[in-house]
């Protein structure tokens, strides 16, 4: 209290203005995770493969959010191994190219007619034809994992900012499937529990139709209101661009197009080795040309735009990294990046290919921390009493 039992009015403190904290551009993360799925591609050692698979593990262990969209990593991981159990199930079921003399089983053989041949149901099952089903699928298991790391780490409404006008409609449809997706799982949950609550059934053909109406009666109405708001806002909203400058975007982008396809086959194919590069690199070019002139008819502007800093290029080369050095282990022959299953041998690790993986964990160093700050304390008044 003041002088005459006046209150006194407390001190006025300057509030420190809330930083926005950092974050890793979204296309980083996808970049990375494509090259460690690129040099996934280019070996079937299983000890390579593992090693990609902790790499990838680590970093969305380390610098996962805490976001719906993150939690998608366990889901890829449970995919792949429904992958990799099927293709070991096929291999039982329909057999292997690979001979093999270590027979492990002997299923009955159904016989097939003579336009079937080179198909078999049945027979015996060694353990070089599994071998070769376990390294076979382990790449695309790893593969599918590489890719819920991106799924993981990206926030796909950050990814929408990035992408360049022209996309910006195919983006905004992306996004928003990609966004209601985790809604329909929670509502498939929220009344399945509200059902056995009830004591219906949530199971079996009655009760999947009886949850799948109100999902889809709830689905529609978000669609609705979606639309409703995306409209007030102005989405669908184009530029009056001249007629040159559209056919110009269409000769650039689908000519770029048609030498991407082009300058790959070239790559792939022994004949086009001379010419696939230059033309992969200029069907580039033309392709990023068209999107930079169809971007002329998008009015938008970008709310605090993701910046490609220096973190954003560490976090990509080591993906790059990773996946150029296995693509020259690769073309230098390398035996080990690809172990044989005749004669049935242990796979070895090679050495610089192992270390060319761990460049992979870069991310996990220089990436920002995602977890929330921790709220300051209260500065306390000196004029108040204690």
């Amino acid at each position: 209290m003041g002088a005459g039992g006046t209150p006194q009015r407390r001190a006025a403190h300057p509030t420190r203005p809330q930083q926005r904290r950092p974050t890793l551009h979204p296309g980083a993360w996808w970049l990375w995770s494509l090259g460690l799925g690129t040099a996934a591609t280019r070996t079937t050692n299983p000890l390579l493969l593992a090693l990609l698979i902790a790499t990838s593990a680590y970093v969305v262990a380390t610098r996962r959010p805490d976001t719906p969209t993150a939690r998608s990593y366990t889901a890829f991981v449970k995919l792949a191994l429904a992958v990799l159990l099927i293709r070991l199930a096929f291999a039982v079921a329909l057999g292997s190219p690979v001979p093999g003399t270590h027979v492990i089983a002997t299923l009955p053989e159904v016989p097939l007619p003579d336009w079937a041949q080179g198909i078999r149901l049945g027979g015996r099952v060694t353990a070089e034809g599994l071998l070769f089903a376990l390294y076979d699928g382990l790449r695309l298991a790893t593969l599918l994992i590489c890719v819920g790391a991106a799924n993981a780490l990206a926030n796909p409404a950050r990814l929408l900012k990035s992408l360049p006008g022209a996309l910006y409609e195919m983006g905004v449809a992306v996004v928003v499937a990609l966004t209601f997706a985790p809604n329909l799982i929670l509502d498939v949950q929220r009344l399945r529990a509200a059902r056995r609550l009830r004591g219906r059934p949530d199971k079996g053909i009655r009760g999947l139709l009886q949850v799948a109406l109100p999902v889809l009666e709830g689905a529609l109405e978000r669609s609705v209101a979606l639309a409703a708001a995306m409209d007030a806002r102005g989405y669908g909203r184009t530029a009056d661009v001249p007629a040159p400058v559209r056919r110009t975007t269409t000769a650039l982008t689908l000519g770029g197009l048609l030498g991407v396809c082009a300058g790959t086959y070239g790559l792939l194919t022994a004949e086009g080795g001379t010419y696939g590069l230059p033309v992969l690199l200029a069907g580039l070019a033309a392709a990023l040309a068209g999107l930079r002139l169809g971007g002329r008819r998008s009015l938008r502007t970008r709310y605090r735009p993701d910046r490609w800093d220096v973190r954003a290029w560490l976090v990509t080369g080591s993906g790059v990294a990773v996946a150029a050095l296995l693509v020259l282990a690769s073309a230098h022959g390398s035996e080990a990046l690809n172990p044989g299953v005749v004669p049935l041998v242990a796979p070895a690790l090679p050495l610089w290919p192992a270390a060319a993986v761990l460049l992979g964990l870069l991310p996990a160093f220089v990436a920002p921390d995602p977890s929330p700050d921790p709220a300051p304390a209260p500065t306390p008044d000196p004029k108040e009493p204690s």
